[in-house]
């Protein structure tokens, strides 16, 4: 369904060291680093799109993160919701609520939500019932 998804940055090593530690658990490989656009890129293993991209925007103007936008991962267990929050906050990310079930979107739904240092919303979520 997507290509890419692009998340415009401000601060190329901080934002990079950021994704790259949250990503990794996602299963999610570091597609390219070219430091002198700055840009990286990351996808699956065994697939070549999506990729999840973090850039700076190419008007040469500041980042946002826009209000109402979020971008969203799927994991296989709540466990792995639970570690990743946690090294979200651990690699800066700011709390934008804790991992935990949902079950206003359905019985088993179990997510958490954050924000990277940029301030953009991710959110991991896990459709299992463990």
């Amino acid at each position: 369904m997507f290509s890419h998804i692009t998340l415009g940055i401000n601060d190329f090593e901080q934002a990079f060291s950021f994704y790259n530690a949250v990503l990794t658990p996602l299963g999610l490989k570091l597609r390219f680093c070219d430091r002198s656009v700055p840009w990286a890129a990351w996808q699956l293993a065994e697939a070549d799109r999506p990729l999840l991209v973090i850039t700076r925007p190419q008007n040469k103007q500041a980042a946002t993160p826009g209000n109402g936008q979020m971008t969203a991962f799927l994991t296989s267990s709540r466990a792995l919701v639970d570690e990743i929050y946690k090294t979200a906050m651990a690699s800066g990310g700011e709390c934008e609520g804790k991992p935990g079930l949902r079950p206003d979107y359905h019985a088993n739904y179990y997510g958490a939500y954050f924000r990277d240092l940029e301030g953009n919303k991710l959110h991991v979520c896990c459709h299992n019932d463990e």
